[in-house]
């Protein structure tokens, strides 16, 4: 039994992915596309055949039928040319007559060269063939001999008969070839204005098909996709602003409808985030309020921890003294010795409980941060500490100091507690010097109290820093072992860090940092 995905869903997790059935967009999109594709390059293929065949039928107007019916009219004038030149001389029998049949004879030569040329037909080449054989025939029987006759009046009376039936014969041909070419050219023309109407009703129609895919196209993707998707986004909208139980439904293809289902199983988790974070935020807010009441009774307590605890301990000290003063002749050694143990133990107690109660008000009351004088504090720090300075005949130093957003109490702390560190772990055996260096890092502002006394073993680096953790006994080196914690919950509450730099020898160096508020806000403003 599959427990995981149970107990997911019993948490509100994400249902799984449902699996639609039918076409998705894609699909739609494609088979819709191929189509219209398959029929525009029907359409195309079919408009590029009917611009094709009108080519071909306008190339064969321009270039045959139209050259072939010009050159059997020069056919035509280039023999009318040769009977006239023949029947001027065979009358006149002067030579200069002769001129229009030589020119005729070349011109009919050229005229039938392109006939030949143009001839693509049965008809045509036997019309031309015609007409050749009844020239030559006449040629032969009329025009040769009067042209080469040197007194052709009396050939071209005898034969006049002849030759006007045998050039009659050459019209007749003629005629016949030139009524088949123009019909053949009336028949390209025809078929030329066919091919155009074709032509401009085919792509009439293109266009109108054109036209009526693209509203198609329109029309399904706006019934097939669009609706479909305004509608989602209508109900995303309805959920982003704010309505988490509203069902996102989906329709229309599959990967639509999946889509749907994908965002209404965010809303779901996101409905059930919302859920668990109105019962987190219900949850801290009872524990905000046991936490004020906590911290209420944090403040009766640290009220009685400082008066009426602290009353019973001054009262032991202070009887024990007035004890020893007053019955000072009937005490011996030993009784002065257990009153001086109770008022070292009643001082102890009642330092340690002003420590504890220190190291507790570090963060718990909240005070606004004002700008603080780092250089200004630290020469106030020195003077009230200018006595034990004084007496370990202390050299301290210190770089420029920057002004920084902070609490000032707990940074003269700060300083206090490490400056007198650097002076109780002092060295016997060389003069001590304490620096306090400065420099900018990015955002913040790192600090390094140095001294050269007897330092921190590499071991102890973080020990230091937990409450009442000492390295010495109280014989050798007063205190409490809270000083460091101190520190560190100071330059915590300021956004920092502290360490100590295991490198650094002689002594001690403890680096801590501090952040730089005002480059915090103007970095986020540039940015």
């Amino acid at each position: 039994m599959d427990t995981v995905g149970q107990d997911d869903s019993e948490r509100g997790g994400t249902p799984p992915r449902p699996v639609s059935s039918g076409w998705t967009t894609r699909r739609w999109l494609g088979i819709g596309t191929t189509g219209a594709l398959t029929l525009l390059l029907g359409l195309v293929l079919c408009g590029a055949w009917i611009f094709a065949r009108s080519t071909a039928i306008n190339n064969r107007l321009v270039d045959h039928s139209s050259p072939a019916l010009i050159a059997s009219v020069r056919l035509e004038s280039a023999l009318v040319n040769q009977e006239t030149g023949i029947r001027g001389y065979g009358i006149t029998g002067r030579p200069e007559f002769l001129t229009p049949y030589r020119e005729g004879l070349a011109q009919q030569k050229a005229a039938v060269r392109q006939l030949r040329a143009l001839s693509g037909d049965t008809t045509a080449q036997r019309d031309l063939d015609q007409v050749e054989n009844r020239a030559a025939r006449w040629q032969s029987r009329i025009a040769q001999p009067v042209a080469d006759s040197a007194d052709p009046v009396p050939l071209a009376q005898d034969r006049a008969e002849e030759g006007r039936r045998a050039f009659d014969a050459v019209r007749d041909a003629m005629a016949d070839q030139q009524t088949h070419l123009q019909a053949e050219r009336d028949q390209a023309r025809r078929d030329l204005q066919a091919a155009r109407s074709l032509r401009n009703w085919t792509f009439t129609a293109i266009a109108l098909v054109i036209l009526a895919l693209t509203a198609l196209i329109f029309v399904a993707l706006r019934r097939g996709v669009t609706t479909h998707l305004e509608r989602l986004s209508a109900d995303a909208r309805r959920v982003a602003r704010g309505d988490f139980n509203h069902v996102v439904s989906g329709s229309g293809p599959a990967d639509l409808r999946l889509l749907a289902a994908d965002v209404d199983a965010m809303r779901a988790g996101l409905a059930a985030e919302l859920a668990f974070r109105d019962t987190a935020q219900a949850s801290l807010a009872a524990q905000a309020a046991e936490l004020r009441r906590s911290n209420s009774e944090l403040e009766q307590f640290a009220y009685v921890a400082s008066h009426d605890l602290q009353e019973p301990l001054r009262k032991v000290a202070s009887f024990c003294q007035l004890l020893e003063r007053r019955y000072s002749e009937r005490l011996d050694d030993r009784a002065r010795q257990y009153i001086a143990f109770a008022v070292d133990g009643a001082n102890r107690m009642q330092g340690l409980i002003n420590d504890l109660l220190a190291f507790s008000r570090v963060g718990r009351l909240l005070t606004d941060h004002v700008a603080v004088d780092l250089d200004e504090l630290f020469k106030n720090t020195l003077d009230s500490l200018g006595m034990a300075v004084e007496e370990s005949d202390a050299v301290v130093t210190h770089d420029e100091l920057p002004t920084l957003e902070g609490e000032r109490t707990q940074l003269g702390m700060l300083l206090q507690n490490l400056i007198t560190n650097a002076i109780k772990f002092r060295s016997p055996d060389r003069p001590l010097r304490i620096h306090l260096g400065a420099r900018r890092t990015e955002g913040a502002w790192e600090f390094a109290v140095t001294d050269n006394g007897i330092g921190i073993e590499p071991e102890f680096a973080e020990r230091v820093f937990v409450v009442f953790q000492r390295l010495h006994t109280r014989e050798e080196y007063p205190g409490n072992g809270i000083g460091l914690a101190l520190c560190r919950k100071i330059v915590e509450y300021h956004g920092g860090t502290i360490e100590i730099d295991p490198a650094h020898s002689p002594g001690a160096r403890v680096v801590f940092t501090l952040l730089d508020r005002h480059d915090s806000a103007v970095a986020q403003v540039s940015q």
